[in-house]
Parts: structure tokens; C-alpha cells; sequence
């Protein structure tokens, strides 16, 4: 069996790779862009859109704020990559928002940043995969009808293709990511050529269509003021992974703090000016997007009606520049459903890495901490894939209800983070002497400062203006998060508590005497060795113990037992209901009541059967007997077995397959050279169906 799932997991994630050729899987900066920066590169592709579904509330005339809104943007995009550039310098070990808040607002903050990140990958890859299908669903009808299972499907690739190792996976979404890049230019540069240039009339598909509005005299006021702040913070989705960098600095090649600072720098220009680009053109194609296009899109003066599929804003511009259905339309449709799928790919790098992180700290499961076969945190991949693949299913990979969650999380842990490092400075300048260090400091304080603030006013206006559509589901998911984390830390610190040696356990409280106990069934080959290697022991008092189940067999055993002369006392417990493991652990109990600083060592005779079949034609109360002990203070459980012959046969199959089958050894590469030691053939044979299970 171990062989038919290795085959299998070999073709699909390769062979296994050594823990110290982790170094080369550190990513180049021209990997690292794809890698880390997918997601605000690919948030072009809906970001956009989002600000105009939410304009067109008050109908076509107020399309004319969003060239302010992209402005706003820019700003907020520039000011937290200048940010974090800051944060990459001075906490470069990975630990991101996460350790710049713990280190320096305290725990509670760092797990509130954490909860908030958390929550915030899960919705990366739900969002990024539901966008991405209805994208490719604008020229494949069929994806449209079966999103749902479509998006699970890319789920489950992408996490396959992760499971492979972060450089790997980095060179497969190396292409589509700049093609996608390649392609956005192509229509920025050509829309402004044929616009601007050569004076052609470019029109988008629903260039003619009208938007029905129930304000037919506009906004103003405070209504107006609550709506563009609400579409503002929906084109603050362009700034989701942008923390990405900050706490994947270690996957970086040396200098890392250089690097990441340089791809973060990339990332904001590239990502901005596609964003303004895309804005700009769809304003001057005419592009209409209705947050209801069943109802509130008219198509000659009638409701689009339920028929109606809305493409994206980046399709329908494409549709006008390029032409509909030309070479370079497909190309940019392409591109932009690979690139958004692949978005996820942030989230990817980012919810493992910190999960790790948060393992080590003791937040989270150990297993988190551990990496796989390729040297990626495997177990992180597979819990961040089950919760996408949950959300996806739960709103029907509807990119449009899932961004209302979006972007809570990564302003709480933005704001949180920049109020971090201004403390950070004000720390180090209390201390720092060197006046050219100290004017730097002044000037990354004063970058943090405007940061904090900015990204802090965000979040308020995105708390104000989401929670009711969405955003409260994110901050109870935020919430549940910190209450398991601090439950885990706190289980870990009692476990930690109890298990810690002191003086006292050296000196004061060792046991006084060892009370050694064998079980019998019946006088047998297991019950002989059982019996020989309790008394090797040397224990203070030692004695047999048989339960009573019928009362002939009973008779029968204790005639035995005196007719050998075994030399060993027999004690007989009744067990009037035929019970097997009460009366043993009453009569432990018992002993241990009598002489609390006794330590009882029961002896289990139990034979090792080889065949599965074997395995189910007898009782486990073994087994059963040895879960109760193991409950019980002050005693020690021993297990004595005797192979029968059908255990040779498993013993020599599980030999035969030991590199499969030993601890760690699926990470070794290359199989053991015959005649080599292993630590497989070192071990006491429990391995596979040589195990088998044990009886009395």
C-alpha cells in the first residue's frame, strides 16, 4: 500500500529533496515578482471593476469621480510600499506585520495581526480563483454554468503545483504573470495610440447600454460622500498582498532585504500605472458595469434581464482596443485568467510561512512548522487549499460577495504593522548616536508615521463602509482564529509546565519500591517469556495476575501453575460481569492508593500476527487494557511479544520496502545501497503489517 501512494506522489510533486539544498530554492528577483507580487498585479483585472459597480449607484454621471478614486489609490499603493520597504530592512527573518506588531506592540497585537493575515490569504485564493473563472467564463459559457466546481478543480491544481516547492512552482507562474503584464501594457499603449494618437472612435460592448438608477437626480451630500468612500475602498483591493514581500523576505537570494525591497518597488509601479491605465481607458470606451445587471443594466431602454453575463471591465476594454475576438483579445483573456488563478499564488507562499512561524511560537500545531518533501511547509498549503475550497463553495465562487470580506484583514494588519515600526524608530533613536544613521531614521519614522495614519483611515472607512455588505464575517473569522491560537499556546505552555524537569523530581520524588505485575491468561510460550523477563528486571516485589472470567479455566490455571512450580505468586481477581480491563485497573489503582510513592510495571504478554485476516479473527483486550494504563499515574506499561510464524512473512515485506516505510526516509532521495544499514533495519519490527495487532 505504501508503495502505491508513493509512486502516485512522486510523479505528481517529484522525489523528495535534502534539508540543505534549501538554499536552492531561493528566488532570483525576476521569480520573486511572480511569485510574491501576483496578486496586486492581478487585482487590475477586478479592482477596477469594483470601483465602478459601486459608482454605478448613482448612475453613469458619477463615473466622472473615478479618475479621483485611482488617485487615491496611487497614493495609499505608494505609501505602504514605501512602508514596507522599511519593514523588510529592519525584520528581514520572514516574520512580516506579524513580528514588527509582536515585537513591539506585544503579543496580543502580533496575534491580532496574525489572525488578520490569516484570514486575509484564505479570501486571496477564494477571490483570485472565483475572478479568474468568471473571467474565463466571458468566453467559455460551460465554466460559467459550473463555476463552483471549476474554481474547487483550480484550487486543487494550484495546490499541487506548490506542493512541488516555491521555486518550482515560481517558474511555472513566471510566464503567465508577465505575459498577462506584457499584455495589459500592450492595451494601455495601443488604447492611447489609437485614442489619442491616431483619433479613432474606441467603444466598448456596452458603450450603449444605460444604467437605471433610483437617484435619477444624482447625489449629494453625505450620501454621495458615503458612496465614493465605499468605492474607494473597493479599489483598495489593489493593495491585498503587498504584505506578501515583507514576510517572505527569507525566500529571497542574498542581499534579501535589498531584493525584496527592489521587487516591492517594481510591484507598486507596475501595479499602479495598470491600474490608472485600465480606469482611464474604460472611461473613454464607455465601459458600463451595474452592481445588479439583471435589473439595473438597460439595453435599449429594457432590464438586461437574469440571462445576462456582465464581463469584467479589463474584457470589455479589451474588446474595444484590440476588437472582439482578435488575436490579441484572446491573448490578454488568456493571460488574465492564468494570472488570476495563479494570484493565489500569494497567498500560497504567505499562509504556510506564517503558519510556520506561528507553529514555532507555539500558536499553532507543530505539524505547520515542518516542511514536506520539496521543502515547502506542506501542511500549511493543504490547510489554506481546505478553507479556500470551503469559502468558494459556501458563496458559489461569486468574486462579487467574496470581495465585500476582502481587504479588512490586510488594512488591520497594514495599520497595526506601520504603528509598529514607528516605535521601532523611536526605540532605536533613544540609543543611536551616529547622526547619518539617525537622519535616516527620522526620515523611515517619518515614512511609518504617514503610513500608519493613512492605512489607519482606511480601515475605518473600510469597516464603515463593508461591514454591512460582508466585512463582519472577516472580523468573526479574525476573531475565532485568535481564540484558537491563544487556546494552542495556552495548551502549550501547561504541557510545557508539567513536562519541565526541576531538582525536586531528581531528588525527592523518586518511587520507594517497584511493584511488578504480569499478566496471564494462560501458561503459554508468550506468558513464559512475559514472566522470565519481568524477574530480570529485579523489581522489589513481583507477582502474576489472572481475571477470573470463568471459573473451571481458573481452577484449571492455578493446578497448572503449582504443578511447574514457576515460583511466582498468582493472583486471581474475580470478574463476576467478565470484564477484562476493570478489574486490573481497580486493583492497580487499589495498590497504588496503598503505597502512593510505589510505581506498578505491568508486563503484557501478547503475540505479533503478520496477516490482516489474522488480525481480525482475535479480541483486542491488549490493546484496550493498554489505553486504560496509560491513563493511570504511576504506572509503567510494558508490551512482551512473541512473533508467530506468520509474522516472519510481514517482517520480510516491510523489509523489503524499509526506505519506503522508515521515518524520514521518503526525504532521502536515493534508495540504500544494498548491504548499507538503515535505520529502518535497526528498528524493532513494528514497521507495516508487521505490526499487526496484539493480544493477550
Amino acid at each position: 500500500m505504501s508503495r502505491m501512494t508513493d509512486v502516485p506522489k512522486r510523479l505528481l510533486l517529484g522525489r523528495a529533496l535534502r534539508s540543505d539544498r534549501l538554499s536552492e530554492t531561493l528566488l532570483p528577483k525576476r521569480v520573486a515578482l511572480p511569485v510574491f507580487a501576483s496578486d496586486p498585479l492581478s487585482s487590475v483585472a477586478y479592482a477596477p471593476g469594483e470601483v465602478l459597480l459601486v459608482l454605478s449607484v448613482a448612475g453613469v454621471s458619477a463615473y466622472h469621480f473615478s479618475p479621483w478614486i485611482a488617485v487615491a489609490v496611487v497614493v495609499l499603493m505608494f505609501t505602504v510600499v514605501a512602508s514596507y520597504r522599511q519593514n523588510v530592512r529592519a525584520y528581514p527573518s520572514g516574520g512580516g506585520d506579524y513580528e514588527v506588531a509582536t515585537t513591539n506592540l506585544g503579543r496580543r497585537a502580533g496575534l491580532t495581526v496574525a489572525s488578520a493575515l490569516l484570514v486575509d490569504y484564505v479570501l486571496t485564493v477564494a477571490v483570485s480563483i472565483s475572478s479568474g473563472v468568471e473571467n474565463l467564463g466571458s468566453a467559455v459559457p460551460f465554466i460559467v454554468e459550473h463555476k463552483t466546481l471549476v474554481a474547487v478543480v483550480m484550487i486543487v491544481l494550484l495546490t499541487l503545483m506548490n506542493l512541488r516547492g516555491v521555486r518550482e512552482s515560481g517558474k511555472l507562474f513566471a510566464i503567465p504573470t508577465y505575459c498577462f503584464v506584457a499584455g495589459v501594457f500592450a492595451l494601455i499603449v495601443w488604447g492611447v495610440v489609437r485614442g489619442a494618437v491616431l483619433g479613432e472612435e474606441m467603444r466598448a460592448p456596452t458603450a450603449d447600454y444605460d444604467i437605471a438608477s433610483e437617484h435619477t437626480g444624482g447625489l449629494s451630500g453625505l450620501a454621495l460622500s458615503f458612496l465614493l468612500l465605499r468605492a474607494f475602498s473597493s479599489g483598495c483591493a489593489a493593495l491585498t498582498g503587498v504584505e506578501a514581500i515583507s514576510n517572505g523576505v527569507p525566500a529571497f537570494r542574498k542581499p534579501k532585504s535589498k531584493n525584496a525591497a527592489t521587487t516591492l518597488a517594481m510591484m507598486g509601479l507596475i501595479a499602479v500605472t495598470m491600474f490608472c491605465g485600465v480606469i482611464a481607458l474604460a472611461l473613454s470606451t464607455g465601459v458600463k458595469m451595474a452592481e445588479d445587471p439583471a435589473k439595473d443594466l438597460l439595453i435599449n431602454g429594457q432590464p438586461a434581464g437574469h440571462d445576462y453575463t456582465q464581463n469584467p471591465v479589463i474584457s470589455q476594454v479589451a474588446a474595444a482596443v484590440f476588437g472582439d475576438g482578435s488575436i490579441p483579445f484572446i491573448f490578454l483573456a488568456a493571460a488574465t485568467a492564468l494570472v488570476l488563478f495563479l494570484a493565489a499564488n500569494t497567498a500560497y507562499n504567505g499562509f504556510p510561512l506564517l503558519g510556520s512561524i506561528l507553529a514555532q511560537d507555539r500558536y499553532l500545531p507543530r505539524q505547520l512548522h515542518t516542511r514536506g518533501d520539496r521543502l515547502a511547509f506542506s501542511n500549511g498549503i493543504v490547510l489554506l487549499a481546505g478553507a479556500a475550497a470551503i469559502l468558494v463553495v459556501v458563496y458559489e465562487a461569486d468574486s462579487t460577495r467574496l470581495i465585500q470580506l476582502y481587504i479588512v484583514g490586510v488594512f488591520v494588519s497594514f495599520t497595526l504593522s506601520q504603528t509598529g515600526m514607528v516605535r521601532h524608530w523611536n526605540r532605536h533613536l533613544r540609543t543611536e548616536r551616529d547622526q547619518a544613521k539617525r537622519r535616516h531614521m527620522h526620515r523611515s519614522r517619518a515614512i511609518n508615521t504617514f503610513g500608519a495614519f493613512f492605512t489607519g483611515l482606511v480601515l475605518i472607512v473600510v469597516l464603515i463602509t463593508k461591514f454591512s455588505h460582508g466585512a463582519w464575517v472577516s472580523l468573526v473569522g479574525m476573531a475565532l482564529f485568535y481564540a484558537v491560537m491563544t487556546a494552542i499556546r495556552r495548551h502549550y505552555d501547561l504541557v510545557a509546565e508539567e513536562l519541565a524537569a526541576d531538582d525536586t523530581d531528581e531528588k525527592t520524588v523518586r518511587p520507594s519500591r517497584v511493584h511488578s505485575i504480569v499478566l496471564v491468561s494462560k501458561i503459554h510460550k508468550p506468558t513464559l517469556r512475559a514472566l522470565a523477563y519481568a524477574r530480570l528486571m529485579r523489581s522489589d516485589s513481583l507477582e502474576a495476575v489472572t481475571i477470573s472470567v470463568d471459573a473451571d479455566e481458573t481452577v484449571q490455571l492455578r493446578k497448572q501453575w503449582e504443578e511447574r512450580g514457576i515460583g511466582v505468586p498468582l493472583k486471581i481477581l474475580d470478574s463476576p460481569y467478565r470484564e477484562v480491563t476493570r478489574p486490573v485497573i481497580e486493583y492497580v489503582k487499589r495498590l497504588r492508593r496503598e503505597n502512593p510513592r510505589d510505581v506498578v510495571s505491568v508486563y503484557i504478554p501478547e503475540y505479533v500476527v503478520g496477516r490482516w485476516y489474522e488480525q481480525l479473527l482475535h479480541n483486542q483486550s491488549a490493546l484496550r487494557l493498554k489505553g486504560r494504563l496509560l491513563y493511570t499515574p504511576g504506572v509503567m506499561v510494558t508490551s512482551v511479544p512473541w512473533q508467530l510464524e506468520s509474522s516472519e512473512a510481514a517482517r520480510k515485506r516491510a523489509k523489503r520496502r524499509a526506505e519506503w516505510n522508515a521515518p524520514g526516509s521518503v526525504r532521502r532521495g536515493p534508495a540504500i545501497r544494498p548491504g548499507a544499514k538503515s535505520a529502518a533495519g535497526m528498528s524493532s519490527g513494528k514497521d507495516g503489517e508487521g505490526s499487526g495487532q496484539r493480544e493477550r
